[in-house]
């Protein structure tokens, strides 16, 4: 089993997000691709099993580019294959219970077809540009090695 991570980032902290769920992942024994959303030139359902995609949070939504990444997730190619989505917002977002990119993104792949094997993980900024609020690494682990049991199942 093979996975690809896709992620944006405006100031670092979904990439360390997106780095932690890789890493994770390949220390539970899965496969896994990770790309800046902007290397992804060509994506292809049969080279993987599984998506996990994030952005940052903008103003209620994902980034641009993720949104246009969407595209190239072909609905027919995908469907029934599993996904997680995550995203880093304001803490405050987070308390008020605000849209966000992950959601946005969850709502897209499962109108796709796709299966959503976890709620969208939602990783608390201290500032517009960051810090990751603290425990916010160790809580991407763990939702790693959560989705790496839940892939595993599906074997």
């Amino acid at each position: 089993m093979k996975g690809i991570v896709v992620f944006d980032t405006s100031h670092g902290n979904t990439k360390i997000i997106a780095e932690t769920i890789s890493e994770t992942l390949k220390e539970s024994g899965i496969a896994v691709d990770t790309f800046y959303v902007k290397d992804v030139k060509k994506l292809s359902a049969k080279d993987y099993a599984f998506l996990v995609l994030g952005s940052p949070t903008k103003f209620g939504t994902m980034s641009l580019t993720v949104k246009g990444f969407l595209g190239k997730v072909k609905s027919k190619e995908w469907a029934n294959k599993p996904f997680a989505a995550f995203d880093t917002e304001l803490r405050t977002n987070i308390e008020r219970r605000e849209s966000s990119a992950g959601e946005k993104i969850a709502e897209k792949l499962k109108e796709n077809q796709m299966n959503q094997l976890l709620p969208v993980l939602k990783a608390a900024v201290l500032g517009w540009k960051g810090p990751l609020q603290e425990g916010e690494i160790e809580r991407a682990r763990e939702y790693a090695r959560e989705l790496a049991v839940k892939l595993k199942k599906g074997q």
